[in-house]
């Protein structure tokens, strides 16, 4: 992709922020578990983990995803970019999926619209990670700022 800055400068702090992003899925994940315990894995109560609405099964798939980001952080060279970049469509998808089914039987994860809208940002800003994230060599760089300057 020429469009997608390669070395950027601050791309330490964009890792360091795609990894804080699974942290706060991970840790929101486990205290969903906790709090949902003993619940059916789609409950449709209203179980709340800080301030949002969850069950079991949201619970389990935010520490899924959580984990998937905190080890593409770790192991960087550009995987991270790509998982990212997939979970943050990901995320919009069931996110814009829960909006939907909002206050109807079909909402299965339990969603509230402050979890729209968390999931919602989380996404954005998972997204920006994951494009200016990239490393690549010299020569890439190179070939990038020539396809910018293009523009």
């Amino acid at each position: 992709m020429a469009h997608t800055p390669v070395n950027h400068p601050a791309r330490p702090v964009y890792r360091a922020i795609g990894g804080l992003i699974g942290l706060y899925l991970v840790v929101f994940g486990a205290l969903g578990v906790i709090a949902s315990a003993g619940n059916d894995l789609f409950a449709q109560d209203d179980t709340k983990v800080l301030g949002q609405g969850t069950n079991l099964g949201f619970s389990l798939l935010s520490v899924l995803l959580g984990v998937v980001i905190l080890v593409g952080t770790v192991i960087g060279r550009n995987l991270d970019v790509a998982i990212n970049q997939w979970l943050s469509y990901t995320l919009m998808v069931i996110s814009l999926a829960g909006l939907a089914f909002l206050q109807t039987d079909a909402n299965v994860v339990n969603f509230s619209i402050v979890t729209v809208i968390v999931l919602m940002t989380l996404s954005l800003v998972l997204l920006m990670v994951g494009m200016y994230g990239k490393v690549g060599t010299d020569d890439e760089k190179e070939a990038w700022q020539k396809a910018r300057l293009v523009l």
